[in-house]
């Protein structure tokens, strides 16, 4: 370990591992370590065992659940937009080739006690029962600009200037009402708060249009894709890829301890009383607890079930957001649900996941109107874990941490602090115009 890298990762999370990845191929030379012996952190895989060993204190789950090892229980779990930014990162570093996807069935938001399809396109609004007669046609005109929509084309602009005028003045051209506009900037744009109605409206139109372009992508149910056997599958891809590109992983390394000079900057990495030389350290927040402030908490209920999701058309793989106006609550939430056809779950069992931003000490009764929805369960554990962000400048100490994963379902979060971490680690932005056909995903595997 006494040879000198340009970047140590602590942590094989998988904001970590994907920095890795993007770091190595850009020739940097990469040193991967983590403290745990298995890959993923916070973000790990957990089979069935394992999963019962974690919340139950023993490894004997009941036979009637199946095989262990035909379990992957994502502890972290996401949904990828087809077209979105993980995907992208994921073609730009070949990161594909060691990957299977396949696409989710459904996507869904809850409204009035029911739960409905998320109309994307004019046509799908037309159809939709989550609005009436009249305002199906303010929605089917809204949808129509958005698809019409060309950032260098003035002439589909309509006389507005989307980088200056907030979304809310867009919407009010078109009369939306209330729910309308709740279903499109929670669970079409997936804004977590409404704070996005002050901003400029042409962030709210691209996250429109990335949805319905990815939904269109794969003719499927949702805009979404999840790899087989689920996201434990990433990590190790992306340490495949690092070691192809001259990089190093080193699993069960007890005691990563960051080392700073006089001045406060990274020097390097000890373990096992050994010290690897590094002119800049990538990190999860638990490996430097002094440079990070709890921002908040995620509760979060995992249950094994015999059938899909209620009301979901038989989706083995979906997603279901509940905004917050709909609980009377502050934050969303989320219901996650992927099965045996991902190969995450023995044959007829189904893995769903409720998850949301804490609002009080109580998990089991503030997650219970989105684990109502789920219908008969055959096992339920209930967690709740601490969100970080960094504290310290990186630019002064050259630490670059992570912020903890939030309660959404899908990566579009997560990819942001992804792409904020890159451009200030390598000072440049991300080039991610890549040809898309290289992630091919279908009812079928790809």
């Amino acid at each position: 370990m006494d040879e000198e890298y340009d970047v140590i990762v602590l942590g094989t999370g998988l904001k970590e591992c994907i920095l890795s990845g993007l770091l190595s191929v850009d020739g940097l030379k990469v040193l991967h370590m983590d403290r745990n012996d298995y890959y993923g952190g916070e973000s790990s895989s957990l089979m069935l065992n394992q999963l019962w060993k974690r919340f139950k204190g023993d490894e004997n789950a009941p036979e009637t659940l199946g095989i262990s090892k035909e379990y992957n229980v994502d502890m972290i779990p996401k949904f990828m937009m087809a077209n979105g930014i993980l995907v992208r990162a994921l073609v730009h570093t070949d990161v594909t080739k060691y990957l299977n996807f396949k696409a989710v069935d459904g996507s869904f938001v809850y409204n009035k006690g029911k739960i409905y399809k998320v109309p994307a396109t004019d046509v799908e609004a037309l159809k939709s029962s989550i609005m009436g007669l009249f305002e199906k046609r303010r929605a089917r005109k809204f949808f129509i600009y958005v698809q019409d929509f060309e950032e260098n084309d003035p002439k589909s602009h309509e006389g507005l200037d989307l980088t200056k005028i907030p979304a809310k003045e867009l919407i009010c051209k078109y009369g939306l009402e209330d729910d309308t506009i709740e279903f499109i900037g929670h669970a079409l744009a997936l804004y977590t708060s409404d704070s996005y109605l002050e901003q400029p409206a042409i962030d709210f139109v691209k996250r429109i249009r990335l949805y319905a372009e990815s939904l269109a992508r794969f003719e499927s149910g949702s805009p979404y894709i999840y790899p087989m056997y689920g996201l434990g599958e990433l990590p190790q891809a992306f340490a495949r890829l690092s070691a192809v590109y001259g990089g190093t992983y080193m699993l069960n390394k007890p005691q990563c301890k960051v080392e700073f000079d006089d001045s406060g900057k990274v020097v390097g990495v000890t373990s096992d009383g050994e010290t690897a030389k590094c002119k800049k350290v990538v990190c999860d927040p638990s490996y430097v607890p002094d440079k990070v402030q709890k921002v908040g908490k995620v509760a979060r209920a995992i249950c094994i079930m015999s059938h899909p999701i209620p009301d979901t058309n038989d989706c083995h793989s979906a997603q279901v957001i509940i905004p917050q106006k709909q609980l009377n609550r502050k934050s969303d939430m989320y219901l996650f649900c992927c099965s045996y056809s991902h190969n995450v779950a023995p044959q007829g069992k189904f893995i769903a996941f409720v998850t949301t931003e804490a609002e009080t000490d109580d998990p089991e009764s503030e997650l219970k109107p989105g684990v109502d929805l789920l219908g008969p369960i055959d096992e339920i554990f209930y967690e709740t874990y601490d969100r970080f962000e960094p504290t310290n400048d990186a630019d002064a100490d050259s630490c670059f941490v992570s912020t903890s994963y939030d309660a959404t379902t899908h990566f579009e979060t997560t990819m942001i602090d992804v792409l904020a971490m890159y451009t200030k680690i390598t000072g440049k932005e991300l080039n991610l115009s890549v040809d898309l056909s290289a992630a091919s995903a279908g009812g079928s595997e790809a």
